[in-house]
């Protein structure tokens, strides 16, 4: 398709991709990035209380029995007299993200959303990706994408989530991105997908996607069904976490459930598990900044070595868990610390942060651990028993702290 230059592009698998239909099919397993995204532990500490989450995106499907009661408002930049309020979704991709971050639970269904006490502020930029909603002018645009930034940073939520990216560093882009950063809210974006067959930009080469790549915000890509990041995801610098995005089971816009993203991983749904998470550290500590929020986010992530990111997974695959109880201090490995004023170790072999944590979590913290273990195949083996040894240092480091 050809359209104007700026027009940003959704990293989406959509329903029909699936084997999804029109009825309303309720999906009686439970998603398994739960366990792998520590949810059980995280949840002994908050369920995202207190934080609404923002979803820029093609609208939330309000009908839905999993968003019942968690939509917190919202609105509808297309202006195509779908749906005033953002409550309405032809095109399903804004509803599966906000099931991934909120979904309740429904007799019938497995599905919920790793952060179900957060709210959902439903932010409707555009109504589809093919040629005729591109022809129309109701298909993903940059102009609009800063807009709905802008209206969710006015509409104080403390998380935002962009499951769109593009090649294209727009200054009202930037400038919207910054706009919200500065009014307390964490952008979380999309690193965005190799595949362009849904694509509007045709552009499948490495390089910075935005607005991922604009100072402040989480950029993310997506983890496979072997628990790594594939050639699936874009890769870059503006990569700054990984979070599952393979066999996605969430909310649909046909009022049940769906699995998305079932022949590659789609870094749209990684966006929303990482922005989620955001939603459960914003909860546990609401004093803090959205700079230190991701910074939990990021030093907490499992990776091989402490000191060190790369361009395929950032610094590893989200632990929502460890991001809440990490105790940031001048020996905390990773990226740049906004807790402290001295240097970050950055060699591979320093000191991972100090960590709270009580003594019966170990057990279940260790299960997942190694549910994602098992799921690390081939190469990627020994980078998992390291990343893993990684986890358990922190936690008898923990048991030292909390013993003394």
């Amino acid at each position: 398709a050809t359209v104007a230059r700026g027009a940003s592009v959704p990293s989406v698998v959509v329903a029909a991709d699936t084997g999804c239909t029109d009825a309303a099919t309720l999906i009686p397993q439970r998603p398994p990035a739960l366990n792998q995204l520590q949810a059980p532990s995280a949840w002994d500490v908050t369920r995202g209380a207190g934080v609404v989450v923002a979803v820029v995106d093609s609208g939330v499907d309000a009908a839905n029995p999993h968003l019942s009661g968690v939509l917190a408002g919202g609105t509808d930049l297309v202006g195509d007299g779908v749906g005033s309020a953002g409550y309405a979704d032809g095109y399903g991709h804004g509803t599966a993200i906000a099931g991934e971050i909120a979904a309740q639970t429904v007799d019938g269904s497995g599905v919920e959303g790793l952060a179900p006490d957060a709210r959902i502020l439903s932010v409707r930029v555009f109504a589809g990706t093919d040629d005729q909603a591109v022809a129309a002018g109701t298909g993903p645009s940059i102009s609009r994408l800063a807009a709905g930034i802008r209206f969710a940073a006015d509409a104080h939520a403390q998380v935002i989530n962009v499951s769109l990216s593009t090649a294209v560093d727009d200054p009202a882009l930037r400038d919207a991105v910054a706009y919200a950063t500065a009014h307390g809210s964490l952008v979380v974006a999309s690193a965005g997908n190799r595949d362009s067959s849904l694509a509007v930009e045709k552009d499948q080469q490495d390089g910075v996607r935005y607005p991922a790549g604009y100072p402040g915000v989480l950029g993310v890509a997506a983890t496979g069904a072997s628990g790594v990041v594939t050639d699936d995801s874009i890769h870059g610098a503006h990569v700054a976490l990984s979070a599952p995005g393979q066999n996605v089971l969430t909310a649909a816009n046909t009022g049940g459930d769906c699995v998305y993203a079932s022949s590659a991983p789609a870094t749209s749904f990684a966006t929303a598990y990482v922005a989620a998470a955001a939603a459960l550290v914003a909860s546990a500590h609401p004093d803090e900044t959205p700079a230190q929020w991701a910074y939990r986010l990021t030093a907490s992530a499992i990776r091989p070595h402490p000191g060190t990111r790369d361009d395929q997974s950032g610094w590893g695959v989200v632990q929502p868990y460890e991001a809440m109880v990490l105790v940031p201090g001048a020996e905390t490995a990773g990226p740049p610390n906004p807790f402290t004023s001295g240097p970050t170790p950055a060699d591979d072999t320093a000191t991972a942060g100090a960590v709270s944590v009580r003594a019966n979590d170990d057990s279940q913290a260790r299960q997942s651990a190694i549910a994602v273990a098992i799921s690390v195949v081939g190469g990627s083996l020994l980078a998992a028993i390291a990343a893993l040894s990684i986890l358990f240092a922190r936690r008898r480091r923990a048991a030292a702290t909390t013993e003394s």
